[in-house]
């Protein structure tokens, strides 16, 4: 936040909207730039009401679509890049496994995106992790490199490079309305701001925003529960903070996966979670009260009672998080189609995190006008049908 003694800008170079991983790491790129940058937060920081919080999340160059495992070797040179200017560790390796059925699809486009092809069976999975159990005729695709990056530390940091390159941050100042033009307009409830180009990176707060500008963007935010589970035996599941993440694809019990994380965050503790969730109003989120159904638990329990047997069966721990969803669960960056100094980061699925690096590139590419350093296709606002209101 900008010192209470210095007099309040009121002009940057480029003005962008939330202060998650992914518009943080855009103000990164854009003050690396030397764009004077002004990035803005509701919520005072550090908060837990959006989908950056929290202390860990999965990284992996394991992907079903090509087009993501094409960036994720950019993704982890530009998180080496973050440990070294600020001293700061953020990544463990800890390796990953994906469980699945074999010849499962999006499976073997994993296994091909490795470029290796270390399969593990019951028996092998067993001996190498003994915390995982297989079910009869299935498989598990070893990445070496995935582990687990530190969330928490990982924005902290980011954050404190863009300040240190003279970027902006103001925390507790929501944005109240945005006015198009050659020069943007944007009025929070702390002041008024302009700049040539502006980056909306709001998280479930995003299609709100966009609607003022004339675009009705298929976003659906979801409240998420994570969960974290106790081992029955201290020490003896072989799940602790040395055991490996997991995910898993094309089980028939879960259809949106399920995915796991040692035991990092809470000492004994593992982390084990649907990947899906209800519908949700971000504003409304943690109104819901503690007694409401879990629809995902009974179906976590099943699965750890199968697949990880040295965890109790109910979770120890609930907390939540917000996932905002796409219907192709695949990313919107992209210029607005009318105000081209308009750009929209948006709808990452719960799956965005770990490549937040080379989006924030992406979005200060286009915010400049560069050409894009990867195909730019799959996250095309265009691809949805109808999304300019008619008034426009």
């Amino acid at each position: 936040m900008a010192a209470p003694s210095q007099p309040q800008k009121s002009t940057y170079d480029v003005i962008v909207i939330g202060a998650g991983i992914q518009g943080s790491f855009t103000a990164y790129h854009l003050a690396q730039r030397h764009k004077d940058t002004l990035l803005l937060e509701q919520f005072l920081l550090p908060h837990s009401r959006g989908s950056s919080h929290g202390q860990s999340r999965i990284i992996r160059s394991a992907y079903p679509q090509e087009y993501y495992s094409r960036m994720m070797p950019e993704s982890f040179r530009l998180w080496q890049q973050l440990e070294a200017e600020t001293g700061t560790t953020l990544y463990r390796q800890t390796g990953l496994v994906v469980l699945g059925p074999p010849g499962e699809p999006e499976l073997e486009a994993c296994r091909r995106s490795l470029g290796v092809d270390e399969v593990l069976d019951a028996t092998a999975l067993a001996q190498r992790f003994p915390g995982f159990r297989l079910q009869a005729g299935q498989v598990a695709v070893l990445d070496s490199t995935g582990g687990v990056l530190f969330a928490d530390r990982a924005l902290r940091a980011v954050q404190e490079v863009f300040r240190r390159h003279g970027g902006t941050l103001r925390d507790g100042e929501k944005v109240l309305r945005i006015e198009p033009g050659a020069t943007v307009t944007v009025t929070t409830t702390a002041g008024v701001y302009k700049a040539p180009r502006l980056i909306i990176t709001a998280g479930a707060w995003t299609g709100a925003f966009v609607e003022q500008l004339g675009l009705r963007l298929p976003l659906q935010p979801l409240r998420i529960d994570v969960c974290y589970w106790r081992e029955k035996q201290p020490g003896s599941a072989g799940l602790g903070s040395v055991s490996p993440c997991f995910l898993t694809l094309g089980l028939s019990q879960a259809p949106h996966g399920i995915y796991g994380l040692p035991s990092i965050e809470y000492p004994g503790l593992m982390k084990v979670c649907h990947h899906h969730g209800s519908p949700t109003d971000p504003e409304k989120r943690d109104q819901a009260p503690s007694s409401a159904p879990r629809p995902d638990t009974a179906l976590l329990s099943s699965f750890i009672s199968s697949y990880l047997p040295g965890l109790e069966t109910q979770p120890a721990v609930i907390e939540t998080c917000i996932y905002t969803n796409t219907p192709d669960e695949d990313f919107i960056l992209d210029r607005h189609p009318k105000f081209s100094n308009i750009v929209i980061g948006a709808g990452f699925s719960g799956h965005g995190f770990k490549l937040a690096p080379v989006v924030g590139k992406l979005l200060c590419e286009l915010s400049l006008g560069e050409e894009p350093s990867h195909n730019m296709a799959h996250f095309a606002i265009t691809r949805f049908p109808g999304v300019l209101a008619p008034a426009l």
